[in-house]
């Protein structure tokens, strides 16, 4: 994905615990709405209002991302976050044009938008309310529990768009959360917040991602973090395998040899053919979380939203089927 062109505003640091130790650099973005190349992902737009991230996770693919600023992909991207200030008007002007067709935009694709600095710049709230009065599809994935603040917009929302969220929960082992993504808040308070969206009718389901193999793999860790999702009535329940890309491969292993360094030669071997895990791996794993959901008594969403949108989504692929079977039947 080509990165927005974005020209520096000022640099701002705030003295306070929350803040300290982190730049804040305010641009304003050209554009906010970025086209996904290929059919790689599930959805064709996304919005990444922020660039680096203070959760500061040590396999995050997005870290790639700061060497484009010529900012380093380890330190520079958990401390120097680029803020797109002008995101939320910027979005205003994308959705009213006539060339805009209203197609599903997905935020937390890349550096997250609950992060920290949000808790200032509330950049969000107008965010979802722009999506709200367009009347756009959107979904939102995190690992932030600050997405609980915005919970009465999202509410509104699901009422009238295609809505949906997910919070990402790797673990819920406390050292290996602690040592693989120390700025994100607790797993379990991230579960607290899935059950609460889901609550109040906003479908939310949970990433288990990435799966570190060898580290969060083992098949009792993950079943605790199935279990926990099922009882807070998630939607989905999808793991992702770590996969290595450049840059943030050597960022991942340097932090491998100093966390778990009997592990470096597993990874060295796993990885050897690219960035992602082989097949039959990543298979494994796909086969292993659905056992478990079985083992936990399956999925139970309790979003009346999530139901709706299940309904319209059924009710949209058969009107696109009915012009294909009037011709069907025509010719025959």
């Amino acid at each position: 994905m080509a990165p927005e062109k974005l020209f520096e505003l000022r640099r701002r640091t705030f003295d306070t615990p929350h803040f300290r130790g982190i730049e804040f650099i305010e641009v304003e973005a050209k554009s906010i709405i970025n086209r996904v190349p290929g059919n790689s992902v599930p959805f064709d737009f996304t919005i990444n209002p922020y660039r680096g991230c203070s959760h500061a996770c040590v396999y995050c693919f997005a870290r790639s991302t700061h060497t484009f600023m010529d900012m380093d992909a380890g330190r520079d991207f958990e401390s120097k976050i680029v803020v797109k200030v002008n995101a939320p008007d910027l979005l205003r002007r994308e959705l009213a044009r006539r060339s805009w067709k209203g197609g599903h935009i997905a935020m937390g694709t890349a550096t997250d938008p609950y992060q920290r600095a949000e808790g200032r710049y509330r950049l969000m709230p107008r965010i979802i309310q722009a999506l709200l009065d367009y009347r756009n599809p959107f979904s939102i994935l995190t690992k932030g529990t600050l997405i609980l603040r915005d919970l009465p917009l999202l509410k509104e929302a699901a009422e009238v768009v295609d809505l949906s969220t997910a919070l990402s929960v790797p673990t819920l082992d406390a050292e290996v959360w602690r040592r693989s993504e120390p700025g994100t808040p607790h797993p379990r308070k991230r579960l607290d917040a899935v059950a609460r969206l889901n609550e109040a009718g906003i479908p939310c389901g949970v990433m288990i991602a990435p799966v570190l193999p060898g580290i969060s793999d083992d098949p009792r860790m993950l079943m605790e973090v199935v279990k926990a999702a099922v009882d807070a009535g998630a939607t989905h329940i999808t793991p992702i395998l770590l996969h290595l890309r450049p840059i943030v491969r050597e960022e991942y292993m340097a932090w491998l040899q100093d966390a778990y360094p009997h592990l470096v030669g597993t990874y060295e071997e796993m990885y050897r053919r690219g960035a992602y895990a082989p097949s039959e791996a990543r298979k494994a794993l796909a086969e292993n979380i659905t056992t478990l959901k079985q083992a936990a008594g399956g999925l139970k969403p309790r979003s009346d939203a999530y139901w709706r949108m299940v309904e319209r989504k059924r009710k949209q692929a058969e009107l696109e089927k009915a012009p294909a079977k009037v011709e069907q039947q025509t010719l025959l």
